[in-house]
């Protein structure tokens, strides 16, 4: 039996264990009161996108006098601190309790209301294993110029209890960062380009998070089959992403107009921004992007071939970055090393992709992300 046949065949056992689950679906509705609805001890893991909170005043403008498209729906908007406290303390009691003993939840935020969501999740019982910095390449400026650019995120990652044994793919995050330890501060773009949804000309959603963030949530801590709820689906980024893992989805909005975004993009199983060739920067003077984020960003799929130049040996590219070609594996460097029996090896300029041009070293796809990311 096949990678891909096993594979199939745990995702059918899991459905049949899991026949009263709402499956790969939207349930429209306020996330406090539908969640009341799902069983127990019942997804793998939960990823929450939840109202920040902003308290903005008034409207924002550029320098050059045209109005910033900011978060002002009512769907944002607490009278008092008391107010959100009581809603996320609510939304996250539920939470834990369909979540299974070794899931974990992944909670998003700013410093709107990142802080406030830490102290609920640990009054809830939940147990704190990171907090993770999302550093944005390409935030939006502060046109004020009243406070330092808020370049970042804070994302909670978090299990049920102390000695809860949770699930942490740690050498696929060590090999989708190049063979180093992932760690705690990732820096990927902020949606832009094709990715961002847009409805008329305006954004579909005024948070969109990027798939990039999701894609590297789930090969950290779920399984293929797994269950993954997000109560704030919103447009649906990480129903999209666990289809392309072969995650299971629940995701739960009552806004109408995300859900029919949300659908539309799952249904296309929507690709992310690939740009053109351009001229590549010396090696030396190349920030350092790790061969995962390429996969990560959907510039190379899971499941591509590559090969060398000479198409002496093809390897199978994995959901983690690593490469694999008959019982060898690894890193694209260390794969190259094994198969020319060399003491080490450049995979950036030893693997190669084919397009309507040809063999291409995959540095070239390095380089277009670059260019699409830097500010």
């Amino acid at each position: 039996m096949g990678v891909m046949e096993r594979v199939s065949t745990r995702a059918k056992k899991a459905v049949e264990l899991r026949p009263e689950l709402p499956l790969d679906r939207i349930l429209k509705g306020d996330c406090i009161e539908t969640m009341r609805g799902l069983p127990d001890k019942s997804v793998d893991m939960i990823f929450a996108d939840p109202p920040y909170n902003l308290q903005l005043g008034g409207d924002l403008f550029r320098p050059d006098g045209s109005q910033v498209d900011a978060v002002d729906d009512e769907w944002d908007k607490f009278d008092t601190f008391a107010i959100y406290d009581k809603f996320t303390k609510a939304w996250l009691k539920e939470a834990r309790r369909i979540l299974k003993d070794d899931g974990t939840i992944w909670v998003i935020g700013s410093y709107h209301n990142i802080f406030r969501v830490g102290t609920a999740i640990q009054d809830e019982g939940y147990w704190i294993l990171n907090d993770i910095i999302w550093r944005k390449a390409n935030p939006m400026p502060n046109f004020k110029g009243t406070r330092f650019t808020n370049a970042h995120e804070t994302l909670i990652w978090a299990s049920k209890s102390e000695k809860a044994r949770y699930t942490f793919n740690y050498r696929a995050m060590k090999t989708l960062n190049d063979e180093l330890q992932m760690r705690s501060d990732w820096v990927m773009p902020i949606c832009g380009g094709q990715e961002r949804l847009k409805r008329n000309g305006t954004k579909a959603h005024p948070t969109q998070k990027p798939e990039a963030l999701l894609y590297r949530i789930l090969l950290a801590c779920t399984k293929p089959g797994d269950v993954v709820l997000d109560p704030f689906f919103g447009t649906g980024t990480t129903g999209a992403v666990a289809k392309r893992l072969n995650r299971h989805w629940i995701g739960i909005e009552r806004e109408d107009n995300y859900i029919e975004v949300a659908e539309e993009r799952i249904a296309m199983a929507l690709p992310l921004d690939e740009s053109a060739v351009v001229t590549m920067q010396s090696p030396r003077g190349a920030p350092k992007v790790p061969f995962g984020t390429l996969i990560e960003n959907g510039l190379l799929k899971p499941g591509a071939i590559l090969t060398d130049a000479k198409r002496r040996w093809q390897a199978r590219v994995r959901v983690d970055g690593s490469l694999e070609t008959g019982s060898d594996n690894g890193s694209i460097h260390k794969l190259g090393a094994t198969l020319q029996k060399a003491p080490s090896c450049n995979g950036w300029t030893f693997w190669h992709y084919e397009d309507e041009g040809g063999l291409r070293p995959i540095d070239t796809l390095r380089q277009n992300y670059l260019l699409a990311t830097q500010p």
